[in-house]
């Protein structure tokens, strides 16, 4: 009895005990791997911690599913958010317009202090996304989905419009990677938690592209076409950023090549997107002009 008492609180520990070891398992195996070295007794010890506290939280999954399923019942503010698609909506594209539009500004601060169009093509980049948002959020938050059909359509097709200058600007960033050589350096641990990262957001965005069709709300549409974009050019940062952590034993031909695959790959994608949402847009409009049309020709 007592040692399956001890093993039921070795798998099972209290939550607070679960809650500690999160921090103290991540800064020790951080710290070792950074620190001390991969193959030293420390760092053994941090694998350890690592994979205990790992598997007790996967225990605890069916837990955790179940207060959440009951909190999202029970709590007023979890069902508003759950059910309101608006308000999700909204509060996505003002978060991300506030984030976009600031680091826009410290990418235009980097180039006039450096004087490169790295950081001006970044910059650029930046600003076009926060530009598109901003129009969206604008009527978003005045409007329901569908309740403006022709103003959607307008913004749907604006937002088309400024996909292909925004394309300009990545050119040239691509084109600093490739033949300037120009890369992100980060540390492994940082490569790894970027690439969780962003994988999660490439995956959210496309679920997001094919969940949000059923609202046939053109704005919807395009603030999931903008967060899918942004995700394929974090894909590109991310490739670089791993050729540059652990492709050093690589020829810079294979660099190269990899780069301007991906690159010509993303830059293609959003030429494709552009042009469909300007004619989905453009053919949105002339088939609301319909009806009046045809009520004028029948008068």
């Amino acid at each position: 009895m007592d040692l399956k008492r001890a093993g039921k609180a070795l798998l099972f520990p209290h939550i607070a005990i679960m809650i500690i070891l999160i921090p103290i398992s991540t800064v020790f195996l951080v710290g070792s791997m950074v620190f001390i070295g991969t193959q030293t007794v420390p760092a053994i010890a941090s694998y350890v911690l690592a994979a205990y506290t790992l598997t007790v939280w996967c225990f605890k999954i069916p837990r955790i599913i179940s207060f959440f399923k009951s909190f999202k019942n029970e709590n007023k503010y979890a069902r508003l958010w759950l059910e309101d698609t608006r308000l999700r909506v909204n509060v996505t594209l003002y978060g991300s317009l506030v984030w976009n539009t600031a680091y826009a500004l410290f990418q235009l601060w980097l180039g006039f202090y450096h004087h490169t169009f790295w950081y001006y093509s970044l910059a650029i980049y930046y600003l076009l996304l926060a530009v598109m948002r901003f129009f969206l959020v604008r009527h978003t938050r005045k409007y329901k989905p569908g309740e403006r059909l022709r103003a959607e359509l307008k913004k749907y097709r604006l937002c088309g419009w400024i996909f292909l200058i925004m394309n300009l600007a990545l050119t040239v960033i691509i084109f600093f990677m490739i033949y300037w050589k120009r890369t992100f350096n980060h540390h492994e641990i940082t490569t790894i938690a970027m690439a969780a990262y962003t994988f999660t957001t490439f995956t959210v965005a496309i679920i997001n592209i094919i969940k949000y069709r059923k609202y046939n709300s053109p704005v919807y549409s395009a603030s999931k076409a903008i967060s899918l974009t942004a995700a394929c050019v974090s894909m590109l940062t991310l490739e670089s950023t791993m050729l540059t952590t652990w492709g050093q034993n690589e020829s810079p031909l294979f660099h190269l090549i990899m780069l301007a695959s991906t690159g010509a790959a993303v830059s293609l994608f959003i030429v494709i997107m552009a042009i469909f949402m300007i004619v989905r847009g453009n053919r949105g409009l002339k088939n609301l002009r319909k009806p009046h049309k045809e009520l004028h020709h029948g008068r």
